[in-house]
């Protein structure tokens, strides 16, 4: 008799809850609720669909839409079939989407009711895609594939029990330089992210969750799969957007989330916010990009139930490297602490290296890199990209960081994003937790730009709260009594808004281009 695969396989939660909560809710989508054990059915019978499409041990499946419980039902579907999903960034031009599809060879491409005419015009641009299949709400268009009556029909099929290092998603890099690059994640490399992102965050097994963050984002996935891990039900909202958030939580008594900074932001400063009862709220995750300490202790006075963990990683590394949990947030911990990204998850070997791979001491700036079963497979097609990333075992994440005494984490910048001006390194991080201490600040970025005479300068990008009035030359004093004269900008810009990513980053690519137009290089 052969043994049952035991390995790390993401479909495992639903064989777990057709035997433990097979009657419980899996998913809230609107009017629509779904029980662990319909939705192992719905995931089996699309799973059933996909096969007789062609789908192959392997194969791409893309899903373009917005969050909702059919784009859940997409994840599971897929590995149940054997695939491998490429969720695709809603916010791409049909151009970007193309070169995603056809990157990784994606032949059939899952497409909700809001983005028919978007995909129809990729038909004419991808080599790779062969067919559209409607997946969402009403009726499919005429060339599409009608998903949801042939799931009807559909018999279930067994699950393929892919696992292990077999691949289960490509994840695009937002592509903020450069091409976008195809994130390689094995069955392990999520599963085991899962479970230690689910431990460091010190959560409880009975939740809410309240989904809101783009599911085609490792983030906004992530926080799917971990619940789903845990057999909790789950919110999906179609995207963050703030008073069906507030209405959510109230009315679902939602007990955590994931939210950015910037999502963040905007929902404790929602002029209603006061009108809805948040108190059942007891966990928020953050991350995806720095939060500033007076927003973080905006946040906690607004939401003084629930308590803060703040995680920190990237799409190469399944997500979750380090967790700063709620516990390091309380009152009475050293405000160092609470401005580093917590101590590495359980999976996770962190190293601070110098330009030569060699680790430094504590306390010194190094890249930080990281090993363990947590790591990418590599990035598709680009093996000398995925060599330079990977090399000597670890993965070099790009960001400038250190390491203190007791294991805390704490990021510098992206090293990419640090400034040379007149021969001292300036991390812009830095510069920018000093700018928004200042109250009239609701934002700011700081890049290098070109100069004459250093070389590089440090220039700021500042958002005001509204009604709020600062000048260029108090910003820059306030400044020198913070951090070193040489760190503080030297031209400062006023703006409306910062552009940001879908994942809610600062594209400081953005914000530099005009500086560096016409120019052979991006540094001086």
């Amino acid at each position: 008799m052969t043994a049952a695969r035991t390995e790390m396989q993401l479909t495992q939660p639903l064989h777990k809850a057709l035997i433990e909560r097979p009657g419980v809710e899996a998913l809230v989508c609107g009017p629509r609720r779904t029980d662990f054990a319909a939705l192992a059915d719905r995931v089996a019978r699309l799973a059933a669909v996909l096969q007789a499409q062609g789908l192959q041990p392997g194969d791409r499946v893309g899903m373009l839409g917005f969050n909702s419980d059919h784009y859940i039902v997409f994840f599971y579907a897929v590995w149940w079939a054997g695939g491998v999903i490429n969720p695709v960034n809603m916010r791409w031009s049909a151009a970007e989407i193309a070169y995603s599809l056809d990157d990784c060879d994606t032949k059939l491409l899952l497409v909700d009711e809001h983005f028919h005419a978007t995909a129809a015009g990729l038909r004419g641009r991808s080599r790779s895609l062969r067919t559209l299949m409607h997946w969402g709400n009403g009726p499919a268009p005429e060339g599409f594939a009608d998903g949801p009556a042939l799931v009807a029909q559909a018999t279930p099929v067994a699950d393929a029990r892919r696992g292990d290092q077999d691949l289960a998603a490509v994840m695009y890099t937002g592509g903020t330089t450069g091409r976008p690059k195809g994130v390689m994640l094995s069955h392990a490399n999520l599963y085991s992210n899962v479970l230690s992102a689910n431990l460091a965050a010190q959560r409880p097994v009975e939740s809410v969750g309240i989904n809101c963050a783009p599911l085609f984002h490792v983030g906004g996935m992530g926080l799917a799969l971990q619940l789903l891990q845990r057999l909790c039900r789950q919110v999906v909202l179609p995207a963050f957007d703030e008073l069906p958030v507030l209405q959510a939580i109230a009315s679902e008594r939602g007990t955590e989330t994931f939210l950015v900074p910037t999502m963040l932001k905007r929902l404790v400063e929602h002029p209603r916010f006061t009108e809805f009862d948040t108190g059942c709220l007891q966990l928020v995750l953050y991350g995806a990009a720095p939060i500033d300490e007076a927003l973080l202790a905006r946040a906690q006075q607004a939401l003084p139930a629930a308590g803060f963990c703040q995680l920190y990683g990237m799409t190469e590394l399944s997500p979750v490297v380090t967790a700063l949990p709620a516990w390091c947030h309380a009152p009475g911990q050293p405000r160092e602490r609470l401005r580093s990204v917590g101590r590495p998850v359980a999976i996770a070997e962190v190293r601070i290296v110098d330009a030569d791979d060699r680790p430094v001491p504590n306390g010194t700036v190094g890249e930080i890199t990281v090993r363990g079963p947590l790591v990418m497979q590599g990035y598709w097609g680009q093996p000398e990209q995925t060599a330079i990333a990977l090399r000597g075992g670890w993965m070099h994440t790009g960001d400038g960081g250190r390491m203190d005494a007791d294991g805390f984490i704490h990021v510098v910048d992206r090293l990419k994003d640090m400034i040379v001006s007149g021969g001292e390194n300036v991390y812009s991080a830095e510069v920018e937790n000093a700018i928004t201490r200042l109250p009239q600040v609701s934002m700011a970025a700081v890049v290098g730009v070109p100069d004459d005479q250093w070389g590089e300068r440090v220039h700021a990008v500042v958002v005001l709260r509204p009604g709020e009035a600062l000048t260029a030359e108090a910003l820059v004093a306030h400044c020198r009594t913070l951090i070193a004269g040489y760190k503080c900008p030297r031209s400062v810009e006023f703006r409306d808004a910062l552009p940001l990513s879908a994942a809610g980053k600062v594209l400081k690519v953005d914000l530099r281009a005009p500086f560096w137009a016409g120019r052979s290089r991006n540094v001086n």
